[in-house]
Order: C-alpha cells, then structure tokens, then sequence
C-alpha cells in the first residue's frame, strides 16, 4: 500500500508541475497574483496545482492538508492519524520572479511522521520521491507517467540517494530569500570547525533536495517555514539517510500539530542518539 500511495503522489505531482508551466511559459500570462492574510503572494498557477493534486490524492482515503486548502481547526485534525500534507507551488515567489526555483511538494504523514514524499521541479523536470522501505531516489527528465508506467519503472531510471558526490569544502545550503543574521551566525561557526565553507543559495524545497542528494552537507533554517514547505523534503531526506532537527539538533520536526508553523531547523546527516 505504501508503495501504491508513493505512486499516487508522484502522478499528482507531475499533474500539477503540468499545470504550473502551462502558466509560467505563456507569455501572456500576469500569473494574477494576489495578497493572502499574511501578506505572502497567490498565483493562478498556485490554484491550478492545488487543483491537480486534490484530483488525484481524492481517490486516497486519507484527509488532505494542502496551503492551498481549507484549514480545519486541531479540535478535527488531531483525529487524522494519516494525512497528505501539500504545498501545491513551493517557491512562489521565486515563480514570480521567474528564476525556476520552485517545486511541487507531497507527503504522506502518520503520527507526525512523514512515511514518504515527493518533490518535483517542473522546469528542470527532476523528480525526487522517497519511502521508509523504498529507498529515496532522484529522477531526472520526466515530465509525465506513461500509462505502463510503475513504480519498479521510475526507481530503474532514477538514481539512489545519497549519491556518491565528492564535497570539499564543507557545504551548507540556504535560503535565497531567507538569510537571517542566525543563519550567518550559523555559517560562521561552521566555519570555525571546517575551514573554508562552501555557502550555496536556493529556493523552495530544493535546499532540502540538495542535503538529501548528497550535494550539499547541511540546511540551516532560522526564518519562518510551515509544514507543507518541509514534509515531502523531510520523508526524502529521512530515507536519505538524513533528518531535519528542531533547532537543539537533537528533535526531528513532528506534523499536523496544533500550530502549523514549524520550529527553526537544521537538516544533516541522522545522529544516532535523538530524544
């Protein structure tokens, strides 16, 4: 069954990136971007891709908590043992600037814990899916499932992770938009311990990804991040091998809390004494 639902989830991912650059390569599209409450930007194509995802997961028993979405109150979502949680368009604004930074994340929760995930870059049409018992895998060049497509099918393309990639020196990952004075406070005590430090930038979930891979040794995240932006990179980094901690570097993040707003983290390689 995991498996079925890992499959589900990347066929929901490929239809939304579908939607999404249906918007992004037309040249007379304004992408209509509007204000939520927070102040944070709405595109059509944020919509379409909701739209796509919800089509597909809906053949799922499982309740959905999407961005986009209606949010129930904890008193009902506490009673969800399992949940999709989704961002439909990860990197908004790095959409709107047109830089191709974003993604479509999916993940599959239980308990708070993410079971498997699946993030995809429309542009670059690279696609990273994971499940505890799978394996986390990347593939790149796919833009669709063929209808005699399975799940054996995609992991003998793709590529299992962490890759083999020689890094020297230490590389640290972070947020294009994002960079607070904590996070530089970080990388300097990084560099403390290493020498010289590579800092590489990126948006969305990518940062994730790049840990995951095998490309970069460690994301810092002392800014502001909900669930959805981290529950798809979380399962592929888990069967990665990795973890994302709470900020002690000791707590993995834990999902469908009261409060959707995540704790300030750190991804790296899995410790072998957590709390």
């Amino acid at each position: 069954m995991e498996q079925k639902n890992l499959f589900i989830a990347v066929d929901a991912a490929l239809r939304a990136g579908e939607e999404i650059l249906s918007i992004y390569n037309d040249p007379t599209s304004d992408f209509e971007v509007e204000r939520k409450a927070d102040n944070s930007p709405l595109t059509i194509a944020d919509r379409k891709a909701h739209e796509a995802i919800v089509a597909v997961l809906r053949e799922t028993p499982f309740p959905i908590l999407s961005e986009e979405g209606k949010h129930l109150e904890y008193v009902e979502r506490k009673k969800w043992n399992e949940l999709w949680i989704v961002d439909p368009l990860d990197g908004t604004k790095e959409f709107i600037k047109k830089n191709d930074e974003f993604t479509v994340n999916i993940a599959l929760v239980r308990n708070g814990t993410p079971l498997l995930g699946v993030i995809y870059l429309p542009v670059q049409r690279e696609l990273y899916f994971a499940s505890e018992s799978l394996g986390s895998y990347k593939l790149v060049g796919i833009t669709q499932l063929n209808d005699s497509d399975t799940l054996t099918d995609l992991v003998k393309r793709a590529v299992k992770l962490p890759m083999e990639i020689e890094m020297n020196p230490y590389v640290i990952v972070a947020s294009r938009s994002h960079l607070s004075a904590e996070t530089e406070v970080y990388v300097d005590k990084k560099r403390e311990q290493h020498g010289a430090v590579q800092l590489i930038s990126s948006g969305s979930s990518i940062k994730l990804c790049r840990v995951a891979e095998g490309s970069a040794h460690v994301y810092p995240r002392f800014a502001p991040t909900m669930e959805w932006d981290t529950a798809a990179g979380h399962a592929i980094a888990k069967a990665a091998g990795m973890e994302i901690y709470d900020a002690d570097e000791e707590t993995p993040l834990r999902y469908n809390k009261e409060n959707l707003l995540n704790p300030w983290f750190i991804v790296e390689k899995k410790r072998e004494h957590i709390k």
